[in-house]
């Protein structure tokens, strides 16, 4: 099969096998954390990082609840890399964000982070931080959920049908599932451009 019909016939299956329950979980999960005031943070690394930006506008514009990603500010970010390492940075970002059990930390990432296999080591010290403080956690990953899945109080495990395509469709939607659980109606407080804009 020619890739281009077979990326989008995997999607297509990707998108039928999704465990709408998790999201639902979160739905519930984000709901709770506006009414109590909580704050959002959302970090990811590589695309992630990408997505944690994007998503932090929207649920700050959109669902009006207050969100932050260590990645926004480069200065702050390369200075905690150099000064303190990779592995701590966003725990300690987080830490000087006086994160609290009123907080959510939700995580963008493939593999979910591996402590053992020393992959995404910064997310996983965020993790036990954010577990440690009493913080809701949320997470939409691939592969096994890695640490994330361990971790979290709803998580969205991105199905594998294709061992070589793991990466851009769990990266691919992550986007859908942010997206979708900002336009819910539960949860939009706020009316987008295009949406409110008549023929």
């Amino acid at each position: 099969m020619d890739y281009i019909p077979q990326y989008v016939e995997e999607a297509g299956r990707i998108l039928r096998a999704l465990d709408q329950q998790a999201i639902q979980r979160m739905l519930g999960l984000l709901l709770e954390l506006r009414e109590r005031g909580g704050r959002l943070f959302l970090l990811g690394v590589g695309g992630g990082a990408g997505h944690a930006s994007h998503a932090a506008c929207d649920f700050r514009k959109i669902a009006r609840i207050e969100a932050y990603t260590p990645t926004d500010n480069a200065s702050e970010l390369s200075a905690r890399v150099n000064d303190e390492g990779w592995e701590t940075a966003y725990a300690n970002w987080l830490r000087a964000s006086r994160l609290s059990s009123k907080d959510m930390v939700f995580i963008f990432s493939v593999g979910g982070g591996d402590a053992e296999k020393n992959i995404s080591a910064n997310l996983v010290r965020a993790l036990d931080y954010a577990r440690e403080v009493g913080a809701t956690i949320c997470g939409v990953v691939g592969r096994d959920g890695g640490y994330t899945a361990k971790m979290a109080d709803a998580c969205v495990l991105i199905p594998i049908v294709n061992p070589a395509t793991v990466t851009p469709h769990t990266e691919s939607f992550q986007a859908l599932v942010w997206h979708l659980l900002v336009s819910h109606p539960k949860l939009k407080a706020a009316e987008m451009k295009w949406e409110s804009v008549r023929a």
